[in-house]
């Protein structure tokens, strides 16, 4: 619940307002100017076209002024100058980052750095924290994540200052949203990978979505907060006294037995499955544990774990290609899910609703996520929310081409965006799942790390592509994105399914799952490929014997 509310505070604190050039008689004299006289001022659509013609006519009407003022609006009346002040609509922000360090226009890429910065403090810390968490564990890298976020909240609160200057605040600034991107990846990811394992196989899907659930909540919870507080640093303070209480977190959260007993602490994982089985008021089974330990110590004489990180995960060709394609699958994922949501505060006048019309629009992907996960299994599902998010991606075009410009065009791309939103929240968190599923508990973090460090280069891209492409064409972007999801689908063709499968344990495992050729016929499973190892909690916490007998 946290990494989202941390993630989306950029969207209030740095939202741009509806603005306008300060045209110099402004600045000369606080009075208010009639809007015929500020309407000479204002480009005309032919100078655009003619001067300005890399970017919209709208933001050059915006950005730029005329420089002979005694014609009135709608001549051609010479080149432009660019606007060196603005004044901006209070209507929803009593004050932003944006109007703060002028961040509009000619400047706006000092925004998209801020946030190129942050998705990147998601790479370093998805390979960091992915590794740390598979040689340390998870839950000491839960807890020191916890507090990287508290204090990197409360320097992007109290950091920026006038009396600093302009260069040393946005540094800081940059510093303390870097340190926040890092940690979240490790709450984030470490408690998905954590969830995971601590469940059998037919609870899996239900620990996958819930997390999701919560990601969404997360956003409802922002979204309160904004409302109540319009100014972004008493935003960001509120923020960073909420992140507080998560530092606590560390004394509840149990470590995951299933990574111990993959390292060897059987006695350790022994103390946890108790508890475990206590709580739920079973019997722990010591027999089938013991069994379980002995099997464990076999594999391990057999196929001793040769060390951590992307060597490790790279040194067969079955579990290569499964990684590569898998960091691709949320390189796309990223670019699409984070270039969509951004952009949820255009839809409707009002930010507040558009960002809980998106909050929601996500608990209902989620939802029916889960619903159908259930039956078609996870390629498949995969595969039709991508296909579902191109389609309506490619509609955008004949909208804005052939529809006249209108209530029913606006009320249509509504549509469009709250759907092209459930597509996107829908794959985005399948792919979470099956990622999980398809890589080894001995390098699990390490694997999702990595391709979460790759999904942040799509991130960024999609941070890049709505603040420079919109100002060609403000539906540019979206049709990238869909032309992106069609080459996901190709290649996610290769990828095996996991649907009611065994967690893989080792490199082993993966390659015994091999991959889904299109054009071969799938391998019949012998009984050697049968491994009741992700049958912990039914095996070991119950009373009753397993049924069936441990390979």
């Amino acid at each position: 619940m946290l990494p989202p509310i941390m993630v989306y505070t950029w969207t209030f604190t740095a939202a741009t307002p509806s603005f306008r050039c300060r045209i110099s008689v402004e600045d000369m004299y606080e009075i208010k100017h009639p809007d015929d006289l500020l309407s000479r001022y204002i480009p005309s659509e032919s100078q655009c076209r003619e001067y300005k013609s890399q970017i919209s006519v709208r933001e050059c009407q915006r950005c730029y002024q005329n420089i002979n003022k005694s014609y009135s609006y709608g001549e051609n009346n010479g080149p432009l100058k660019a606007c060196k002040s603005f004044i901006y609509d209070r209507t929803y922000y009593q004050s932003t980052l944006v109007e703060e360090w002028s961040m509009v226009c000619n400047e706006v890429s000092l925004k998209s750095f801020v946030q190129t910065i942050f998705f990147f403090g998601y790479m370093i810390g998805s390979l960091i924290f992915g590794i740390l968490s598979d040689k340390l564990g998870r839950r000491p890298v839960m807890g020191i994540s916890f507090f990287i976020i508290s204090l990197g909240s409360f320097i992007c609160a109290f950091a920026p200052q006038q009396k600093l200057g302009f260069e040393i605040s946005y540094v800081l600034f940059l510093v303390g949203r870097f340190l926040v991107a890092c940690a979240t990846r490790g709450v984030a990811l470490t408690g998905f990978v954590i969830g995971v394992e601590l469940v059998g196989p037919k609870q899996r899907l239900f620990t996958g979505i819930v997390i999701e659930y919560f990601f969404a909540i997360g956003q409802l919870i922002l979204l309160a907060f904004a409302y109540m507080i319009r100014t972004w640093r008493l935003l960001h303070i509120a923020l960073a006294i909420l992140s507080v209480p998560f530092l606590f977190f560390y004394f509840i959260l149990p470590e995951s037995p299933r990574w111990l007993i993959s390292k060897g602490y059987y006695d350790e994982a022994e103390k946890i499955l108790r508890r475990i089985a206590k709580t739920n008021k079973n019997s722990f089974n010591s027999i089938t544990y013991q069994r379980l330990v002995a099997e464990e110590k076999k594999k391990e004489a057999l196929v001793p774990v040769k060390g951590h990180g992307l060597l490790h995960l790279l040194r067969s060709k079955v579990m290569c290609i499964i990684a590569i394609n898998m960091s691709f699958q949320w390189f796309v994922q990223n670019l699409v899910f984070y270039g969509v949501s951004q952009n949820t505060g255009t839809w409707l006048r009002n930010p507040y609703i558009s960002f809980a019309a998106g909050a929601l629009i996500e608990i209902a992907a989620y939802f029916v996520a889960h619903c159908v996960l259930h039956r078609w299994g996870r390629k498949a599902t995969y595969g039709l929310f991508v296909i579902g998010f191109a389609i309506f991606a490619f509609l955008v075009v004949p909208i804005q081409m052939l529809m006249i410009k209108g209530n029913g065009q606006q009320s249509l791309m509504f549509i469009v965006n709250v759907i092209l939103k459930f597509f996107a929240s829908g794959s985005y968190a399948i792919i979470y799942i099956y990622a999980n599923e398809l890589f080894p508990t001995h390098a699990r973090n390490t694997g999702i790390g990595i391709c979460s460090m790759v999904a942040r280069i799509g991130a960024i891209i999609g941070t890049l592509l709505n603040d420079l492409l919109t100002r060609v064409w403000l539906y540019f972007p979206i049709i990238v994105f869909g032309f992106t999801s069609i080459v996901a689908v190709a290649f996610i063709a290769i990828c095996p399914e996991t649907f009611n499968k065994s967690l893989p344990q080792t490199i082993e495992d993966v390659e015994q799952m091999g991959l889904a050729w299109p054009w071969r016929k799938p391998k019949p499973l012998t009984c050697a490929q049968i491994d009741d190892n992700d049958d912990i909690n039914e095996n070991v916490l119950l009373k009753e014997q397993p049924k069936k007998n441990i390979v």
